[in-house]
């Protein structure tokens, strides 16, 4: 059954999904070059870049598991790049080079249109202005039964649960403290939300912790 999903969403353990003064130089925010080294050790990523290497376990597995059975992404614009306002030109496809990890459509929220971007690989980068129910009928269209990944930044998982259309959340806790940033927890109700299931996992560098909605 298709669900709409957060899956290795990195988060410091104070709530925040990124830092400070965001920019091309830090993408993530000031402090956060940690945050994500979870995944960045892990045996996924490492061949996701082409490389030998990496760790097994279950930082791996998780990392894995993120990326099985997605039909369709939406991000945030924050997500896709350092671009803010309206599009200067259409030079910046991403941070990802011309072979993105997603391979499949990719729903970018953004206040400015674009044409969509077709990549290498299966990926294709479309803009919507709409909003989050736009974006999340147009990914509907073509999941073809797969689930609809949310990926960041911390303010679109937000928008998402407020709305009530998240249905499952994995969240890494990474072993810091960031102190400023976007923090996903401020103002959040899980339980009024509904994700009445929680398990977790311990991984080598980072505890994975998984919120479901008990179906009745």
């Amino acid at each position: 059954m298709s669900k709409v999903k957060v899956a290795a969403f990195t988060i410091s353990l104070d709530g925040f999904g990124a830092g400070p003064a965001q920019s091309l130089k830090n993408p993530m925010g000031l402090g956060t070059e940690n945050l994500h080294s979870w995944m960045a050790t892990s045996k996924m990523f490492y061949k996701m870049l082409g490389k030998d290497g990496g760790r097994e376990g279950v930082d791996n597995e998780i990392a894995n598991n993120s990326m099985e059975n997605n039909g369709a992404w939406i991000m945030g614009r924050n997500m896709f790049g350092p671009i803010r306002g309206p599009w200067p030109n259409d030079e910046w496809k991403g941070w990802w080079g011309p072979n993105p990890p997603y391979h499949v459509p990719v729903f970018v929220l953004t206040h400015y249109a674009r044409a969509p971007i077709e990549m290498e690989g299966g990926t294709t980068f479309h803009f919507i202005t709409g909003g989050i129910d736009a974006a999340l009928e147009e990914a509907k269209k073509v999941a073809n039964g797969k689930d609809i990944r949310i990926g960041g930044g911390t303010s679109t998982v937000r928008q998402f649960l407020q709305a009530g259309y998240i249905d499952e959340m994995q969240l890494t806790l990474s072993p810091m403290l960031l102190g400023a940033g976007e923090n996903l927890f401020t103002g959040m109700d899980f339980a009024a939300l509904g994700f009445n299931e929680v398990e977790h996992k311990m991984g080598e560098e980072a505890m994975h912790v998984i919120l479901k909605k008990r179906i009745s």
